[in-house]
């Protein structure tokens, strides 16, 4: 989408979108930059309600307390530092002090860097994206300059290594890689000389688009915009050729010729499911044959058991996808589809509402680059249960199956023999509870998100309690399911700040339990009341009349349940 196109975006009607406050900081001209976020926040469904500091006003907006950034209560900062003006400042100081006082230019840069996102993160709890900086060689020493400390691409790439690791360690920072986005597009388009110099713009106009979808790919993901599946078709897709007609002795793959990109194409889904991107397949074969290759092949990467759900047989792609989202339970706009077959990517996209389907190149060479470009897979968040994440599905599908033997619902959760080991949050919980809090849309009463710094200072606190809970069957573990924070407002009331639960779970009498969890700590601290609150989001329709089916009666436009006359409710879930 070019800039003109984003431009005319903010004549429409923003009222019905979700706004989000964000304020702009930089040190070069931002107004147009400006303009793109918010035309590229409509395209995502957000109403980007902006604060944007005049130029090169960084320092002064972050450490005046009384600062026009701290009066508007931004949810996310942006600062973005030039290149073109860190240029500037190391010739100043060249000028001044000579080569053999820039070794540590990068670190002095950096500790100032690192005193401004403190300073802002002792004020604010707003989420801070930063852009590192992007490649410019002044050319002083040639390629000579990789071994020269003092040279300036040295020291650039110094400080972009050193934001990267501050960003590793610290909470509510993220980076936005705009250096990875001039590489990709060439700085002759990201940078604009003759525009810099009559506009103080270091960011051409053609390039504002891809920089904002950057950014806007970021904030989604703050707000549980992820993308969780990718279901596969399989000939043509995952392997050159047809294994009906071709047979697993004849389809491409491996490290000859095309056979390499489906190779390659293969080791980048295995990084997706190791990262926690659920596999499923959806093919039009029969199942036996579909499967051999990931049995028998010796060039497969992947296996059965990195496919969460599998499903090829003759019937519509759009009604086999729909089989898949009700086993897994996740939104259809958590979903990627990828398939060779123009013919069967228009199906899917008429018939089933809000899935992703890439347009993949004819040429299968072109498939990596062409899905790189796209970046489907943002996340602000990463945990080792992620890993653990296919097993878990596969483990679901089991269930599903055995479900189908009993007759009696109550029969059959009796027999999953569960088990929930309930505690508050601690230090190997809460980067669990930040991205369940990040990923959880459905089954989410406030849809408030938290990162992991924030849920580690509500643990820390004392004006909140916390309860993690587990689930264990005879399938398996699922993992963390469930996260509650209560808000202590007075002596008398407990209020459900957050109840957030993996969908996995629906149906299993999760909830009796968890709320039985909550009346119990209720009482054993002298509180009177539990109250929660339902805020209606286009995505958790189904906890709606969630407070009203446990039994809570309506206090205006809140829920309240009395402890001392609650009764505990019936469930086949064990204390661990």
């Amino acid at each position: 989408m070019d800039f003109t196109t984003l431009s005319k975006n903010l004549k429409k009607d923003f009222s019905h979108l979700t706004p989000i406050k964000v304020a702009v900081l930089g040190d070069s001209a931002t107004q147009f930059l400006v303009q793109a976020l918010r035309g590229t926040g409509y395209e995502f469904g957000f109403d980007l309600q902006v604060f944007e500091a005049e130029f090169n006003q960084i320092d002064r907006q972050i450490l005046d307390p009384d600062s026009e950034l701290y009066a508007f209560h931004a949810e996310v900062v942006l600062i973005f530092e030039s290149t073109h003006k860190l240029l500037q400042k190391y010739n100043k100081k060249l000028n001044l002090t000579g080569f053999e006082n820039l070794l540590g230019f990068a670190d002095d840069t950096f500790a100032h860097t690192k005193q401004l996102i403190s300073t802002l993160q002792s004020k604010t709890t707003a989420k801070i994206i930063f852009c590192n900086y992007t490649e410019e060689d002044d050319r002083v020493f040639g390629q000579y300059a990789n071994k020269v400390e003092a040279s300036f691409v040295y020291q650039l790439r110094k400080l972009n290594f050193l934001i990267q690791e501050f960003a590793a360690q610290t909470g509510n920072f993220y980076v936005c890689d705009v250096s990875t986005i001039q590489n990709t597009m060439g700085r002759e388009t990201f940078w604009a000389p003759n525009v810099y110099t009559n506009t103080e713009m270091v960011v051409s106009i053609d390039a504002l688009p891809c920089f904002a979808q950057s950014v806007l790919q970021i904030i989604a993901a703050f707000q549980g915009a992820f993308k969780k599946c990718v279901i596969l078709d399989l000939d043509n897709t995952v392997w050159g050729g047809v294994i009906g007609d071709d047979g697993i002795d004849n389809i491409q793959i491996g490290q000859l010729g095309i056979g390499k990109a489906f190779t390659e194409f293969q080791y980048w889904l295995k990084k997706l499911q190791q990262r926690g991107i659920i596999l499923a397949v959806c093919s039009k074969n029969t199942e036996s044959i579909a499967k051999e290759p990931f049995e028998k092949h010796p060039d497969m990467v992947l296996k059965l058991t990195d496919i969460a759900v599998f499903v090829a047989n003759w019937e519509n792609k759009a009604d086999n996808i729909r089989k898949i989202q009700k086993i897994l339970n996740i939104g259809f706009d958590s979903m990627v589809f990828l398939d060779d077959n123009p013919f069967e990517r228009n199906i899917v996209r008429e018939n089933v509402p809000g899935i992703t389907v890439p347009e993949l190149p004819e040429d299968p060479a072109l498939y990596l680059d062409y899905l790189y470009s796209l970046n489907l897979f943002e996340t602000i968040s990463y945990s080792g249960e992620d890993t653990q994440r296919t097993a878990q599905y596969q483990k679901e599908v089991e269930r599903v199956v055995f479900q189908e033997a009993f007759t009696n619902e109550d029969d059959f959760l009796k027999s999953l023999n569960m088990v929930s080991d309930t505690k508050p949050f601690d230090n190997f919980t809460i980067p669990r509870v930040a991205q369940l809090s990040q990923r959880s849309n459905q089954f989410n009463l406030r849809t408030i998100r938290y990162t992991e710094d924030d849920v580690k200072r509500i643990a820390q606190s004392d004006n909140y309690f916390t309860l993690s809970f587990t689930l264990e069957d005879k399938f398996g573990d699922n993992g963390l399911i469930c996260a509650i924070i209560l808000e202590k407002r007075d002596a008398q009331a407990l209020f459900i700040d957050t109840w957030f639960m993996s969908c996995r779970v629906l149906k299993r009498g999760v909830e009796a339990y968890v709320l039985n969890a909550i009346v119990d700590l209720a009482k054993a601290n002298g509180y009177a009341t539990v109250e929660g609150e339902y805020i209606p989001t286009p995505k958790n329709e189904m906890v709606r009349d969630h407070y009203k089916n446990l039994g809570f009666a309506s206090k205006g436009s809140a829920w309240a349940l009395d402890v001392n006359t609650y009764k505990n409710k019936n469930n086949y879930i064990a204390k661990k």
